[in-house]
């Protein structure tokens, strides 16, 4: 028990550190900000193209919705205004708690509006992550060869060998689990940490033998695709004309390339992004790409909070209620895996 507790602060006092260094970062960046230039700059901004920005977001998370809907329907049908209520309500965490606390708190509650368990739904967010990882890497290496990019970001550059290297080993070693089951979990018997795979390769199981695995395959590229069109919206808006559709899906890739490390609360990683990718690789003036990258920054969060606010009116709950009782499902999920079938008989 003590070791635990040792371990939890320590994940705390980083995760702390990790927070305070960003929102650091976020407040020297901020150091010549000019309040009235911004309100200049909002006065003559396009708003049909940010409102077709806000469509293009929503539109993102409806994708998503959907891909997670196709992955889960051999096991429980959901509907799409389940699994988008789900989404927007984890989202709605990542913005407050951050470090991705959000992707337990919607899978808690598709499984409490659903007869759908608990280790299953936190597994189908699992294969998300990995389509996601697959369709990233290529698109990476295709947004990282349109747009110019100086020599300093040569580490960027390679970075999407490494990434779609981890997808490629990832997802061989889980197909060979899935599709050779039995010879696995007899190499899997023993430890707890190995009863927390074995349990794990059931459920993937469980969802990996059906065809809507291919779908929701194919949906995960047109999820990251969409992502485009906030940002080539919100380009336009701003009066950026000389930034097309390449450089909305270039800026789009290596945001999310960012955002795969779990971020801060506030989201405020991608106004830091967005202004590092405006001035290093598309030679925008840096007084501008910062008033672009708050204004965008404001159109992305208030979004997802106000998102996150409604879908959370509909559900009825609570949030900190959602967060203690998807903490507390987690924790004794780990726990039963840890336990021996004696230990179970006993309870």
């Amino acid at each position: 028990m003590g070791e635990k507790n040792s371990a939890g602060t320590r994940t705390r006092a980083v995760l702390v550190a990790i927070t305070a260094l960003t929102i650091g970062f976020l407040i020297w960046s901020l150091r010549d900000f000019k309040l009235a230039e911004l309100i200049t700059d909002l006065r003559e901004m396009n708003w049909w193209w940010v409102a077709l920005a806000i469509v293009g977001d929503v539109a993102v998370y409806v994708c998503q919705a959907l891909r997670w809907r196709l992955l889960l329907h051999p096991i429980e049908p959901v509907s799409i205004g389940q699994s988008l209520r789900a989404v927007y309500v984890g989202l709605f965490g990542n913005e407050v708690l951050g470090f991705n606390a959000g992707e337990v708190i919607r899978c808690f509650l598709l499984s409490r509006w659903t007869s759908l368990p608990f280790s299953v739904s936190l597994a189908s967010a699992l294969i998300e992550r990995i389509f996601d990882g697959f369709w990233l890497a290529v698109c990476a290496m295709i947004a990282l060869r349109i747009v110019p990019h100086p020599r300093h970001m040569r580490l960027l550059i390679g970075s999407e060998y490494v990434l779609i290297g981890l997808v490629v080993i990832g997802s061989a070693l889980i197909a060979f689990a899935m599709f050779n089951r039995h010879r696995t979990r007899e190499m899997l018997a023993g430890s707890s940490w190995k009863r927390h795979l074995r349990v794990l390769l059931d459920d993937l199981s469980l969802i990996g033998h059906s065809r809507y695995l291919y779908y929701a395959f194919l949906i995960s590229l047109g999820y990251l695709l969409l992502q485009t069109v906030p940002i080539y919206a919100s380009f336009k808006g701003y009066g950026f004309d000389e930034l097309g559709l390449k450089s909305g899906f270039a800026t789009a890739i290596i945001q999310r390339m960012g955002s795969a490390v779990p971020q801060a609360p506030g989201n405020i990683g991608i106004y830091i992004a967005t202004k590092i990718i405006l001035v290093r690789i598309f030679n925008v003036v840096p007084r501008d790409a910062e008033n672009f990258s708050l204004v965008f920054w404001g159109i992305v969060t208030l979004r997802l909070l106000i998102g996150g606010i409604i879908a959370l009116f509909v559900t009825g709950a609570r949030f900190g209620e959602l967060r203690r009782a998807a903490n507390a499902e987690h924790r004794e999920l780990a726990r039963s895996r840890d336990l021996t079938p004696a230990e179970k008989s006993t309870e």
